[in-house]
């Protein structure tokens, strides 16, 4: 299996079932993903997001879902997220990868554009 395969495998065995990534992409159990990087939390349009996450004020980055992903629960206490999270920090960079390819996360597709240099943009390295 080649890298791109493996990466899809650990969206596919995670997150396939509540989560779609794809633009038009419809909301399951949890939102669609499409467009993630770069919103606060709780910011799908016709997601139903519990208060907990709505309120959290974070902007997805790779940083913030690097924690999320390790403990979903941990990072939000209250949110209506299942998942146990990733405890391998290359298992969580992998997916992160991924998402961003799948996500259509560039430049010129984020909604909220940092100000700040040090930040790491939506590209890959």
């Amino acid at each position: 299996m080649g890298d791109v395969e493996a990466v899809k495998k650990i969206f596919t065995e995670n997150c396939v079932q509540c989560h779609t990534v794809e633009k038009g992409g419809k909301h399951k159990t949890g939102p669609s993903l499409w467009d993630l990087f770069w919103k606060k939390t709780g910011q799908a349009p016709g997601y139903s997001f519990s208060d907990a996450n709505k309120n959290k004020g974070i902007i997805w980055g790779e940083e913030t879902l690097m924690e999320y992903l390790e403990n979903p629960k941990k990072y939000i206490p209250g949110t209506k997220m299942v998942f146990a999270g990733l405890r391998k920090k290359s298992g969580r960079k992998k997916l992160i990868q991924y998402l961003k390819q799948a996500t259509s996360c560039n430049l010129e597709n984020i909604s909220y554009k940092p100000k700040f240099s040090n930040i790491k943009y939506c590209m890959f390295k």
